[in-house]
């Protein structure tokens, strides 16, 4: 085969472009836009098997484009099932490599908490832009750490919470902003379910397991959404029903927020109890949400009469396609991880008055 010269020199210089741009988070916006996102799944458990994986089936903006797993049978199972092209799959050794491979625009860290900072800073220094599962971090410097990787290297960092794409629980959120019924009062916000496992990530303290991080984010979201505001001092009571299983953490938490306007929030989180609701007792009116951070199905009432139904195809669809829109546009992330430091923060706070039985001011 007879190739010219300038043809040959043509396809090098491209080839040589595309690894440059891939492989310098720097250089990485001046490659042309693509109008559909590569991401890779790193971690391929419950959340990324059976919600995340078939969520980007449907997705308009982006498509699994990659996986990370240190279990090579899954990694044969995902590349049949999926299409996924031997070159597109990594390990945790050789996850570095990624920054040379222009299929994957997007790393999205579905690993157990205690692991988020490592791959969010490695993805970051692919330049590789970051989803990362809830919650974002077991610490405060976890996440501020994760943060300044991804504005060092210049991509995005969006927490993955599908809750903030549901236009259900977008409509209380602007109840709260629009004061439709005057000032919040008083929050009642619940978030739990019955775990019987023994040797999950959250059950493991050294993973970053505990109600607090995971279900309690809803609950705690719940009350900051309400109210539009941040807490400023909380006061928390944790126990544990089942010493048995949660012996390193602990399976059910209370706690009460302050907020700047003196509304209050009364939230409840655990393992061992199946529920799930918002209450927001206004200055001249309520609104309730049951079910209130489900995968799908929330919904609620108002005392106007007004129901919130808003029945969507896919939470996780939804939620990947808005942000990979952002990033598309250039535009502003739903949940950035300056959110997930928000949540953070608190539930630091939340411990500390665990171990004090004090109120501690956040």
């Amino acid at each position: 085969m007879h190739i010219e010269r300038r043809d040959f020199l043509s396809t090098l210089t491209m080839a040589s472009a595309a690894t440059l741009f891939s492989g310098n988070p720097l250089l990485a916006s001046l490659a042309p836009k693509k109008e559909k996102l590569g991401i890779a799944l790193v971690g391929l458990g419950y959340y990324s098997t059976d919600l995340l994986a078939p969520a980007l089936q449907l997705t308009e903006k982006c498509y699994l484009a990659g996986i990370v797993t240190g279990t090579p049978e899954k990694a044969q199972t995902w590349k049949a099932k999926y299409k996924i092209p031997e070159k597109n799959i990594y390990n945790y050794q050789n996850f570095d490599k990624i920054a040379d491979n222009p299929d994957i625009d997007i790393v999205y860290v579905v690993l157990p908490p205690s692991m988020h900072r490592e791959f969010v800073v490695r993805a970051a220094k692919a330049g590789k832009h970051v989803f990362c599962e809830k919650p974002m971090a077991p610490s405060v410097a976890d996440c501020e750490a994760m943060i300044s990787a991804c504005k060092t290297n210049k991509v995005k960092l969006a927490i993955g919470y599908r809750c903030q794409h549901d236009p259900n629980i977008q409509a209380y959120m602007k109840v709260a902003k629009e004061k439709k019924f005057g000032k919040v009062m008083m929050v009642n916000s619940a978030a739990g379910y019955l775990d019987n496992r023994t040797t999950h990530w959250k059950q493991n303290k050294k993973l970053g397991g505990g109600v607090m991080g995971d279900m309690g984010v809803y609950a705690l979201q719940g009350a900051r959404l309400a109210t539009g505001e941040e807490p400023v001092s909380v006061t928390a009571l944790a126990s544990t029903t089942r010493p048995q299983i949660y012996n390193q953490v602990e399976e059910t938490m209370m706690f009460m927020l302050d907020f700047p306007s003196g509304a209050r929030a009364a939230c409840q989180t655990s393992f061992g109890i199946n529920m799930n609701h918002l209450q927001i007792n206004y200055e001249k009116g309520w609104l309730k949400m049951e079910p209130h951070s489900g995968y799908s199905g929330n919904k609620g009432s108002m005392s106007d009469g007004t129901i919130i139904n808003y029945p969507i195809q896919n939470q996780q669809a939804k939620q990947m396609d808005e942000d990979c829109l952002a990033i598309i546009s250039g535009s502003e992330l739903i949940a950035p991880g300056e959110e997930g430091l928000r949540d953070i923060r608190v539930v630091e706070a939340i411990y500390k008055s665990v171990e004090t039985g004090k109120n501690v001011k956040i």
